[in-house]
């Protein structure tokens, strides 16, 4: 008997046969079944029956690594495993051949339209039992590959060993390999279609990966974590709402704080448990914004450049280490923002690029396929199955790792086709205009698939144009996010920061356009690592003036920032007033805090944290014209600045910003109720590093006109300060 087929062994040992599961393993035949197995660096191969340990049939070697045998009067097929021998050695192997599929119709079905909600239940690498037998189910989507292989140290990285079988017109490829699991190292072979061989691939849906400089994918059980949090799950919708006082601390893992006795390493996730958990808290945020948590090869892109999307770096420790860290911030109160990034995607010869040979994530043509400001891929969010990918990822975040919500990153790239590239280089929509049609499609279903999967949680914008209804739900016409970043004021009041005083009366528009359009969207005021890097300088340093004037100007800052609709967002160091400007590739210096100017910076933050979470006057109606009053926007003279802030009820709040170092005294300012309002913040007390000037006991209005109001009140205004005042007393509106 014949068997196998010389065209099946050439197939074979060259690593060419698209269809081994149609060969190899365990298979019919007359007057028997056939066995044959592929297996180099062995000299003997014996089928057992698994039930009864005992030897069936010994397999002769028909061609170089491949055995095969007959098993005679055996009418049906049985569970096997294979002994092995080389020298005097023995030893038993389970056979990936003699397993049958996994995946389900299902499965299957909803993969083909692009449409499951829950891929990475279906793709990646899975620990289970099969057939009684644990191991590690292996599935990747190639539809274009003409065989995709699982390679790691089990087969010597050798890709005609574990070739997986293809599911019917899916394009998915999927194996089951017994015996492997948690902490499997492996990287997928793919031949393309012309048979050519491509570079090694990372899973695009692995659950972990090797330690950067390394780019293997590395098997990870999810299913064991005990979570703790139920009680911040059960009140995260309350805590979350545009109503709700949001103070965000940016923060990048791998240069907040390290440890220099230990080589100078970052804390690993559960460090960070114990000591951002504790801190960020202690400083009275509501939230810890991650930058990018998923896989990146190159540290220098922060992780705006993520090739693992499904895997929690392993820059600080596995995913358990991970969600210890979420856990531990939800037991004490914070909510944990991570910046996703479904805009791009870099050239590394491990990553998605030309993933089964052909431009499969992302487009072909590279006017649109590629992004000429960091070298990367652009996503085609045109294809079902890609934008199912991007969708299904932004659920797994918040489904496995209890996400509090997803920042986007560098939406306005996503939304324009022309964005950074000149004329002829971009591809018109089908309409002729600028506008990414598919992109703006991916995000609404996107934000419609995440807030119907969790309604508690939020999506926040990165977007820098005027693009409108970013915030506005999809029903509406808009984009659906809960929230957007409020470039245009970041920029605007920035760049007045930076005059000097004696200028600021002819930039007095920059502190005050913003209101113009502060109810349009749901804002969050963002003072992000992007402004403290690339030559940009510390926020500390971008204020003019001396010593104690750059203090001052940043503490008025701050405090002007604060008393301003919009939610917060600071980035790490900003707290303190670092000096230096952010370099990712050491620890924030927080040996300032053995100073005094910086300690202040520092107590500030902590208090204008926890008067702003004290006052719903701050915070309620954040997004409504209604909780905002001019009280004297045109002062450009002495570059002043006030108005009142009221949430649905209670005690409204009036803020007086000074930009100028001359102090103000008998200044009189319009309040919109009589009565007593007491000084509840001076951001100029001697506590923060101040001159101490202000209104102790605070002030009473008198019926004395001013700024078209009824009553005033005369106060001290304090040089380069923001002050706050809260009503206190009974009265009328005015």
């Amino acid at each position: 008997m014949n068997l196998i087929e010389t065209a099946d062994a050439d197939r074979l040992l060259s690593g060419q046969h698209a269809d081994p599961f149609s060969v190899l393993g365990m298979h019919d035949v007359d007057g028997g079944i056939v066995v044959r197995v592929l297996r180099p660096g062995v000299a003997g191969v014996e089928v057992l029956d698994r039930k009864t340990g005992r030897a069936a049939a010994t397999l002769e070697r028909v061609r170089d690594d491949l055995f095969a045998g007959v098993i005679p009067r055996r009418k049906k097929r049985f569970a096997y495993t294979l002994r092995m021998s080389e020298g005097d050695e023995t030893w038993v192997e389970e056979d990936p051949y003699g397993f049958g599929p996994v995946m389900g119709e299902i499965d299957e079905y909803l993969l083909g339209e692009g449409t499951h909600g829950q891929l990475w239940q279906a793709l990646g690498a899975h620990v289970i039992e099969h057939g009684g037998v644990m191991g590690t189910h292996f599935a990747v989507w190639a539809p274009n590959a003409r065989r995709v292989s699982v390679v790691g140290g089990f087969n010597g990285w050798d890709g005609r060993r574990h070739v997986m079988r293809r599911r019917g017109q899916t394009g998915v490829h999927e194996i089951f390999l017994p015996g492997e699991g948690e902490g499997t190292v492996y990287k997928y072979e793919v031949l393309n279609r012309d048979g050519a061989l491509m570079p090694l691939k990372a899973d695009p849906v692995g659950f972990g990966a090797e330690l950067p400089p390394k780019t293997a994918s590395v098997v990870r059980d999810l299913s064991s974590y005990t979570w703790n949090d139920a009680g911040w799950i059960e009140q995260r919708g309350a805590l979350q709402r545009f109503d709700k006082p949001i103070s965000m601390y940016e923060v990048h893992l791998e240069s907040w704080r390290r440890v220099p006795e230990d080589g100078d390493r970052p804390l690993t996730y559960r460090e960070h448990a114990d000591q951002l958990v504790a801190y960020a808290a202690d400083m009275g945020f509501t939230h810890i914004e991650l930058t990018p948590i998923s896989e990146y090869p190159f540290g220098g892109s922060w992780g705006y450049q993520p090739i693992g999307l499904f895997a929690p770096t392993s820059r600080f420790g596995t995913p358990d280490d991970f969600r210890a860290f979420i856990d531990a911030a939800h037991q004490a109160g914070l909510g944990i923002i991570i910046d996703w990034v479904p805009g791009h995607f870099p050239t590394d010869n491990h990553g998605l690029g030309r993933f089964d040979g052909t431009a499969l994530y992302e487009h072909a043509d590279p006017k649109e396929g590629y992004h000429p400001d960091w070298n990367t891929l652009v996503y085609n969010y045109g294809r079902a199955e890609v934008a199912n990918y991007l969708i299904a990822n932004a659920k797994f975040w918040l489904d496995e790792y209890r996400i509090d919500g997803l920042r986007v990153d560098a939406v306005a790239s996503m939304l324009y086709r022309d964005y950074s590239r000149k004329a002829g280089e971009w591809v018109p929509n089908k309409h002729g205009g600028r506008e990414n049609l598919e992109a703006i499609d991916f995000l609404r279903h996107m934000n419609e698939q995440v807030y119907a999967a969790h309604g508690d949680i939020m999506t926040i914008a990165e977007e820098s144009t005027a693009f409108p209804g970013v915030s506005a739900p999809t029903d509406a016409g808009g984009l659906g996010f809960g929230f957007k970043w409020n470039m245009g004021w970041m920029n605007d009041t920035l760049r007045y920061m930076a005059e000097d005083p004696i200028n600021r009366k002819y930039h007095h528009d920059k502190m005050t356009f913003g209101l113009h359009y502060a109810f349009s969207e749901n804002f969050i005021l963002p003072i992000s690592h992007d402004e403290v890097v690339h030559g940009k300088g510390s926020l500390l340093g971008k204020m003019p003036g001396d010593e104690w004037q750059k203090f001052a100007n940043m503490r008025a800052y701050l405090g002007f920032m604060w008393g301003h609709p919009g939610k917060k967002l600071l980035f790490m160091g900003c707290e303190f007033a670092q000096f230096g400007e952010w370099n990712h590739d050491r620890s924030l210096d927080w040996h300032l805090l053995d100073y005094a100017p910086h300690a202040g910076v520092q107590r500030l933050v902590r208090d204008l944290n926890a008067l702003y979470r004290a006052s719903p006057a701050l915070y309620e109606l954040d997004a409504k014209s209604d909780g905002f009053t001019w009280i004297d926007g045109g002062n450009a003279e002495d570059s002043i600045f006030a108005w009142t802030r009221q949430g649905l009820d209670g005690a409204p709040v009036l803020v007086v910003a000074n930009f100028t170092p001359v102090t103000r005294h008998g200044y009189r300012i319009g309040v919109t109720r009589e009565g007593h309002w007491e000084e509840v913040l001076n951001t100029d007390a001697a506590i923060y590093g101040g001159s101490g000037q202000g209104n102790p006991g605070g002030c009473t209005s008198e019926e004395v006109s001013a700024h078209g109001r009824r009553n005033s009140i005369e106060i001290t205004v304090p040089p380069l300060a923001t002050v706050f005042f809260q009503y206190s007393g009974t009265g009328t509106g005015s």
